[in-house]
């Protein structure tokens, strides 16, 4: 079966039938063609551009049926045997090819025109276009066939005498598959998974250019896609995407492990946006490659296309959540109102209604043509269509509108104009034509109320969210700002031609702020309706815009767009840098911030920033701000505050005044523009004050030029002040010219001077030699140097220490030697390079190289050392000492030409050539060193994006997850970091804590939780990550009772030391942020501490005191439960050598149970047995001592007193309660000891035994008043 060129006509040929099948996809009929000759038929095949249909028998007879004229032309014997295989080209000839190993060429008529024999049975005829030496291109006329599977024959029908056969090597298996594409190159697939592509230009036909091994066990298709420039293979249950451009790039893999059956033929759609693969089980997949980019803003609600069916509306400003909204086609367009909801394709839209939590389809609608675009607001949509546009209530039946008043179509039937742009606001429809004129039609009284006429045809149009102002581009593509008030525009400066739209600020404040888009950058405008100079627009910055993101929403610097996944991104404007915390951010960038701040016109913000600064630079740099905006009454604030009374007086006394131009004009004076003063002055009701600006200047001439038409009878008063001046000029003047010759030494020098002009050079230069002053020798020199006399008057200027001089003028007579001698004393760099450039000149690079040293001239010294003197070590030490972005340039040439590309990536970035370093790093697969480079330089928050991006990319989520942190991105670092494989699963979940603790976002610390808790794998993670989130998160409460926990794991496992310290640092924490201790930790802490002091004692051979620790730790003995047997032995053990027999008896009692007995070391059960046969309850009595708080007596190792009911602190050294009268602390971790036994432990042991820290004798202070470590619970 095959489709005709329109894919209308569905022809279709079945077996042991002699009819043909014609199926109309528009009508959906069937009707039936007789070929007329009896034989089955076994091939079948459309014309591409014509309506011709050609088919083959099994005999090798042919039938050509012209569709359009219903003739059918039967051609017997054009083959032998069977025809299996055939193709049309763009002239409607016809190539075959069958089991006869014959390929013929004919006509549309049936004529053969070429034939030739192959050595196989030929398959896969292709048509193409052949590439000559000159790469010019001619018709289809080069054939290309695939024979007996395993070679590739061409044939060229200019040229039959030569045709070409391609063969292959037999290990690659069977040719499965092959395409055209690009400059005359062939790509062939063959059955063993290997793929190669070859040229077919004349100068190097069958050349291979590219070889690979895509897949392992098989290759079943390949499909080329010219749009995409992307080639897309097939086999082992994926298929894998590469660039035509680079076919080493693997662009994706898509994998179908559930096609067991093996894969079929790929196809891509004539725009690339669909790849479809067909089974060998039957199924059909269908992959979406990119999503069309459709959105649309009103407000501050933006709706745009998340998937081919799906339409999101978002309110991000408001704080509204998300709703999607199934549409029934894939829309062309997409528009959103307050209320409404318009997508459609064609002539056709749907409507649907936004309610608070649902969407309701509302209605569909027909227009009259094909709609290129649809705005809406409130009630009211506008839809543009060949040239017109229609103006239509949304909900027509709600509203109890008048007739007339519920559509109307734009321009009218006299108006001979096509509208090519359109804009729908509140209160205005708004177009522009062909004609060059924008209309603006008032809804509410429904009629036009404004038109602008402009020379050249208006492109697009983009009001303002009042309509108060508009941005439109004409076809020239420049662009103005329009303001249908007064009826002016401004052209918009530095306009690029490449811009495709306008988005307005929809930021209350910032109401003359716009931005304009290409597909590289966003340029931030600001318009300016009153200034000094009237109303202008300035651009304010740019910003690069990551690939493939359409702006949808401008809202307080923060830019809304959409990307080519369906998703919508925010990216922080640059010219809006001084929203962020600017009260910790130093002077040097608080500058650049006042300057944006100024430029918006955001003077509350400028005034606290100069506030931070305190300048007086600042302040005045505002101050003419506000001047220069007509800010009077803030102008009149700041000047106060710095104290300038004259400016404050005098702006109080314009600051009333109504005439616009003659306040302008008081404000341009102030600013020291005094010709625009003048122009305004003249413009508005007073020019008379124009002249006394003039006259209280001084400028006389202008003052006169000026009474002549404004004041004639003031002219003499100005004429006789303008006098007055005069004479006082002329008499300074001559008073000083006699202090002159009253001079002794300045006769001499004029006398040393005339010599020398009047040509008597040796007296002249013996003069001034003479003469004390240096002046004179300078002066004489340069008359000299004038009259070309060089080396005297170098001798001058070297006599006058004048060595810069001396050495130029050395110069300009060749005369280096003396230059060399002089170059120690020349500070000019200039002299220096000179000097340097002739040495270089010469060849003697050592002398030129420190030459360039001294004229700081560090791009030619690099140059030197790289290109003559080979010491690049030099070179690169230079670099980095001057930091010098061309020299590292240089360098990092020097390196690429060597290969070693993490040194010419270092340079890169070095001289700021961040793009070029990113895509050699991404050439060479060096990211992770360009990522390191780029991370030590003060690098922007856009270049931590891009190898963010990259990163994300390659599936390398650790790194992309670093780099999204690095730009403050927390939400996506986070992901990236919990998708880490679990080969990284330590250090991902540590990075997540960290950027969980940066961002402080409660979304984000919910999602880390559940992820640590299992809540996504259902694979809890360590106890010790949720820990140190808690401390990252400084919510130590909950850290604590998370500290407790793990200390009871660690505890259960054995691992006492661990639970000690986990419990110690967390009790120091608490301790350090004042939050009080919970009891269980405190607890748990004192019990495990009595277990590790317990070998320190035994270790010593105080046998009383760890028999005492081992007491307190079996009584608590369900807290050990790894070691009880062990444990309750060693305390059987150590009680009978510190003969408390009647605790070693009861404990040894304690081990006899059955479920202890068996566990017993045999080398002590039969000593315990005799314990317990023979009992000795005998005890030695504990010493008793004073509780520090109420001074009873208790016994030395209780820490609970009976009498006052208070926790006794207990020592770290001996893990008996403190006494009063021997308090000591250990410096590193505050935890009290008693002074003399501590200090007896020191002898053997040199660290802290609760803190671990190294800790001598000599730093212990014995404390007299402890009472700010005996707090009870109530106080604490």
């Amino acid at each position: 079966m095959d489709w005709d060129k329109d894919g209308d006509v569905l022809a279709v040929i079945a077996e042991k039938s002699s009819c043909i099948y014609l199926w109309d996809a528009n009508t959906n009929k069937t009707s039936q063609l007789d070929n007329g000759m009896r034989d089955q038929m076994s091939f079948l095949l459309w014309s591409k551009v014509g309506s011709f249909l050609a088919v083959g028998t099994v005999k090798g007879n042919l039938l050509i049926y012209n569709r359009q004229t219903s003739r059918k032309i039967p051609v017997l014997g054009k083959h032998t045997k069977r025809i299996t295989c055939g193709c049309w080209n763009t002239e409607n000839l016809l190539a075959l090819g069958g089991e006869d190993k014959m390929i013929t060429v004919s006509n549309q008529e049936g004529d053969t025109i070429r034939q030739t024999q192959v050595r196989s049975e030929p398959s896969n005829i292709q048509f193409s276009l052949m590439k000559t030496d000159d790469r010019t291109s001619a018709a289809e006329s080069m054939i290309s066939v695939v024979l007996g599977k395993k070679a590739l024959f061409l044939f060229n029908l200019n040229d039959p005498d030569n045709p070409a056969d391609l063969e292959f090597q037999q290990d690659f298996g069977n040719i499965v598959c092959y395409n055209w594409y690009g400059d005359g190159r062939i790509m062939i697939g063959f059955s063993r998974g290997h793929f190669v592509v070859v040229s077919t230009h004349t100068g190097e036909l069958g050349q291979e250019i590219f070889q690979a091994r895509n897949h392992k066990d098989n290759l079943t298709s390949i499909a080329v896609s010219q749009t995409l420039n992307k080639v897309a293979t097939c086999g082992d249950n994926c298929i894998k995407i590469q660039d035509l451009v680079d076919l080493k790039d693997m662009y994706a893999i898509l994998s179908l492990d559930e096609e067991n059956k093996g894969l079929g033929t790929l196809s891509w759609t004539d725009d690339g946006q669909l790849l479809a693969l067909s089974t060998q089980r039957g199924s059909l997949h269908v992959f979406l490659t990119k999503l069309p980019i459709l959105g649309d803003a009103c407000s501050t609600r933006i709706a745009y296309l998340t998937s081919l069916l799906e339409v999101t509306i978002a309110n991000p400003i408001e704080g509204e959540l998300p709703i999607t909204v199934s549409v029934d086609v894939e829309p062309n367009f997409v528009a959103v109102g307050l209320y409404h909801l318009a997508v459609g394709m064609n002539n056709r839209a749907w409507f649907y209604v936004l309610g608070e939590n649902a969407v309701k389809k509302l209605k569909d609608m027909e227009y009259l043509g094909t709609v290129a675009s649809i705005c809406l607001h409130s009630d009211y949509a506008a839809a543009l269509f060949e040239g017109k546009v229609q103006l239509h209530l949304i909900e027509s039946e709600i509203l109890d509108a008048q007739e007339e008043r519920e559509t109307r179509l734009f321009p009218a039937v006299d108006d001979k104009c096509r509208i090519l742009c359109h804009a729908l606001t509140s209160d205005f429809l708004i177009y522009g034509t062909d004609t060059g004129v924008v209309q603006y039609f008032y809804i509410e009284d429904w009629q036009f109320v404004n038109d602008y006429r402009h020379p050249v045809s208006v492109k697009k149009i983009f009001p303002d969210p009042n309509g108060t102002r508009l941005v439109f581009i004409d076809e020239k593509s420049d662009g103005f700002v329009y303001c249908p008030v007064n009826d002016t525009t401004c052209e918009i400066p530095d306009f690029s031609p490449t811009i495709k739209g306008i988005l307005w600020e929809n930021w209350p404040m910032d109401k003359g702020v716009f931005i304009a888009y290409d597909d590289d950058k966003v340029y931030t405008y600001v318009f300016h309706k009153d200034t000094i100079q009237g109303a202008k627009v300035i651009l304010a910055g740019s910003t690069k815009v990551p690939f493939a993101h359409k702006p949808l929403l401008l809202y307080n610097g923060e830019l809304t767009c959409q990307t080519q996944s369906g998703k919508v991104n925010n990216i922080y404007l640059s010219t809006y840098g001084f929203l962020s915390n600017f009260k910790d951010t130093g002077p040097d960038e608080l500058r650049p911030m006042l300057a944006q701040n100024l430029m918006l016109k955001r003077f509350s913000d400028a005034w606290e920033m100069c506030r931070i600064l305190n300048d007086e630079a600042a302040w005045n740099e505002l101050a003419r701000a506000c001047l220069h905006h007509m800010e009077v009454e803030f102008a009149i604030r700041v000047y106060r505050r710095i104290g300038n009374v004259g400016m404050v007086m005098s702006l109080e006394q314009i600051k009333g005044l109504e005439d616009y131009n003659l306040l302008a004009g008081h404000l341009a004076m102030f600013t020291n523009d005094y010709n625009l003063a003048q122009d305004l002055y003249l413009a508005s009701s007073c020019p008379i004050a124009a002249l006394e600006m003039r006259r209280d200047l001084q400028h006389w001439d202008s003052a006169l030029q000026l009474a002549k038409h404004l004041a004639p009878d003031q002219i003499p008063f100005i004429s006789k002040e303008y006098a007055i001046q005069l004479e006082f000029a002329f008499l300074s003047f001559m008073c000083m010219k006699i202090r002159q010759l009253e001079h002794d030494e300045a006769c001499l020098a004029g006398v040393a001077q005339m010599s020398i002009r009047m040509g008597d050079i040796r007296r002249g230069v013996n003069q001034a030699l003479k003469h004390p002053s240096r002046v004179l020798k300078r002066d004489c020199g340069a008359i000299l140097e004038n009259m070309k006399q060089f080396s005297e008057a170098a001798q001058l200027y070297e006599k006058g220490l004048y060595y810069d001089k001396a050495a130029s003028v050395y110069i300009r007579s060749k005369n280096w030697a003396k230059v060399g001698d002089l170059l120690p004393h020349v500070s000019s760099p200039k002299i220096h390079l000179q000097y340097a450039k002739a040495k270089e000149a010469d060849g003697r690079y050592k002398e030129a190289v420190v030459a360039y040293e001294n004229a700081k001239q560090w791009q030619s010294v690099i140059r030197i050392y790289l290109d003559h003197l080979n010491n690049p070590e030099k070179a690169v030490s230079i670099v980095r000492e001057t930091q010098s972005p061309d020299g590292a340039k240089m360098v990092a040439r020097f390196f690429l030409q060597l290969g070693d590309y993490g040194s010419a990536i270092q340079f890169l970035v070095m001289s700021k050539c961040n793009n070029e370093a990113f895509t050699l790093a991404q050439q060479h697969n060096k990211m992770e060193i360009y990522a390191d480079i780029i991370g030590s330089e003060d690098t922007t928050n856009e270049d931590y994006q891009s190898i963010a991006l990259y990163f994300e990319g390659e599936k390398r989520y650790l790194q992309a997850g670093k780099f999204f942190l690095l730009c403050g991105q927390y939400s996506r670092a986070l992901k990236h970091f919990l998708k880490c494989p679990s080969s990284e699963d330590n250090v991902a979940i540590e990075m997540a804590i960290e950027t969980v603790g940066q961002a402080k976002d409660e979304l984000l610390t919910h999602q880390l939780i559940d992820h640590l808790l299992g809540e996504n794998d259902g694979v809890p993670k360590d106890a010790k990550y949720l820990f140190r989130l808690y401390m990252a998160l400084k919510q130590y409460r909950e850290a604590a009772q998370t500290a407790i926990i793990i200390a009871r794991e660690e505890q259960s496992a054995g691992n006492y030391r661990n639970a000690h310290d986990v419990l110690f640092s967390m009790y120091a924490e608490l301790k350090s942020q004042k939050i009080r201790i919970p009891s269980e930790m405190a607890t748990n802490l004192m019990i495990l501490h009595s277990y590790i002091l317990v070998k320190i004692h035994v270790k010593n051979g105080d046998h009383m005191k760890g028999a005492r620790m081992l007491i307190r730790v079996a009584n608590n003995i369900s807290k050990f439960p790894s070691h009880i047997v062990p444990i309750l032995t060693s305390t059987v053990i150590e009680c009978h050598r510190a003969g408390l027999k009647n605790s070693a008896f009861s404990f040894a009692a304690m081990l006899m149970r059955p479920e202890y007995r068996s566990k017993i070391d045999a080398k002590y059960k039969k000593k315990i047995e005799g314990m317990v046969r023979r009992p000795d309850t005998s005890e030695i009595e504990e010493a008793m001592t004073p509780c520090p708080f109420c001074k009873f007596l208790l016994p030395e190792c209780e820490l609970l007193c009976p009498g006052c009911k208070n926790s006794i602190p207990y020592c770290i050294a001996t893990g008996r309660h403190m006494l009063k009268d021997d308090w000591t602390v250990c410096p590193h971790c505050d935890f009290p000891a008693l002074y003399s036994e501590l200090k007896i432990m020191l002898n053997t042991e040199s660290t802290c035994p609760m803190c671990s820290e190294r800790l001598n004798a000599a730093q212990l202070k014995k404390i007299s008043d402890c009472t700010q470590y005996l707090r009870t619970e109530e106080e604490l």
